[in-house]
């Protein structure tokens, strides 16, 4: 007697997918391998801004400019290449004082201006940061812990969903007393964003080095297999 399994598995949940349910001449089983790898970080990307407000919008944009220009020769003199420093354009805004009995009225001009720095010896973060704050940025708005060999942990993350939905396929067709013949399709899903430290106020403790070499970026990966079986 011939014998006909269909079965797709996702989470403990079973469904029938438009690919699985394209073509019924043979059976088949199709599979969602995940993979998950942690790395320690060794490298990091923040942004700081600088905000002043003065009576002029020169004046706020010097404020700003001297603000940056001291903070971006620091990074340089400490090592930092200037490739790895990218400093945004100014942003000016006028500033006004409303009543309910007068109409607007200008009282200065609010500048803005942020920095961008690939921190490559994650040691150095929190110096950094201590010279952002001595030479006048105000503003820590985004600290990104990374990992130099990315594609390395990336690849492993691979490797482990697909042999994720190897094994589940092998449990499965042993289950229903069955073999796999082969791979018939293979979908592949972009790897699933890596997490991100979240922004810090100005006024909040600043994290240690400890905490941010103790952390842990995942790396995660994902592949739908539809297998053959056999007969």
């Amino acid at each position: 007697m011939k014998k006909t399994l269909l079965a797709v598995c996702f989470g403990g949940a079973t469904l029938l997918s438009p690919l699985a349910m394209a073509d019924d001449n043979f059976p088949r089983l199709e599979t969602i391998g995940v993979g998950e790898v942690t790395a320690q970080p060794d490298m990091a990307m923040f942004t700081v801004a600088v905000e002043e407000t003065r009576k002029s919008a020169q004046e706020a944009k010097q404020a700003v400019d001297k603000a940056v220009t001291a903070f971006m020769d620091r990074l340089q003199k400490s090592g930092v290449k200037r490739a790895d420093i990218e400093s945004a354009n100014i942003y000016l805004h006028p500033q006004y004082h409303r009543s309910n009995d007068n109409p607007p009225e200008l009282v200065g001009y609010q500048a803005t201006r942020q920095v961008t720095v690939m921190v490559r010896d994650l040691d150095k973060l929190n110096t950094y940061l201590d010279n952002a704050l001595g030479d006048g940025i105000n503003h820590i708005q985004n600290i990104e812990l990374k990992v130099s060999d990315a594609e390395k942990y990336q690849e492993q993350a691979r490797q482990a969903a697909i042999k994720d939905a190897k094994s589940k396929a092998k449990s499965l067709a042993k289950g229903f007393d069955t073999d796999i013949d082969g791979v018939w399709n293979i979908r592949y899903f972009d790897p699933m964003p890596r997490p991100v430290m979240g922004r810090m106020a100005m006024d909040a403790a600043v994290e240690t080095k400890a905490t941010y070499q103790d952390a842990e970026i995942t790396f995660r990966d994902r592949v739908e297999v539809v297998f053959r079986l056999e007969n």
